[in-house]
């Protein structure tokens, strides 16, 4: 098994306080924000960065579903983590300054790929269409900061 990665960034017009508040805020903000290939998304404990449990189903295909179950962590200042329990799938949100009031903001997902063919493809097609995924909650979240 070879681990799979993919990752997208996003420069956004707000500073990076402001964002990384509005990316931990999964009461109001982080539900808003998620694109079309989430459902069932449901805060589970907390519900502001560190110690928050949440679950969501990601559809990252027609016919690949995710059931999530995350929970998030703050490792460092403007880093959250959420590390899913029932994979091996982990994604990483990192917002820094990008100058004056603007920020960058970074995923990067990280999983244990499948092997053989079925492996193959997934590395090679898998990242991709993680980040068009992220790209546009990203999107979504800087129209919500940018306000």
């Amino acid at each position: 098994m070879a681990q799979v990665e993919a990752t997208t960034e996003r420069i956004i017009a707000a500073d990076a306080e402001a964002v990384f508040d509005a990316l931990a805020d999964y009461k109001d903000v982080r539900g808003k924000v998620l694109p079309g290939h989430f459902s069932e998304y449901e805060v589970r404990e907390g519900g502001d960065g560190e110690g928050t449990l949440v679950h969501w189903k990601l559809q990252a295909t027609s016919k690949r579903v995710r059931d999530c179950l995350l929970e998030v962590s703050e490792p460092t200042d403007g880093q959250l983590v959420e590390k899913d329990r029932n994979s091996s799938m982990v994604t990483t949100w990192t917002v820094t300054p990008a100058g004056e009031g603007k920020s960058k903001a970074v995923v990067v997902t990280v999983w244990d790929g499948a092997g053989g063919v079925g492996g193959f493809f997934e590395r090679t097609f898998a990242p991709k269409g993680l980040a068009r995924i992220y790209d546009e909650l990203l999107q979504n979240l800087a129209t919500e900061v940018e306000k």
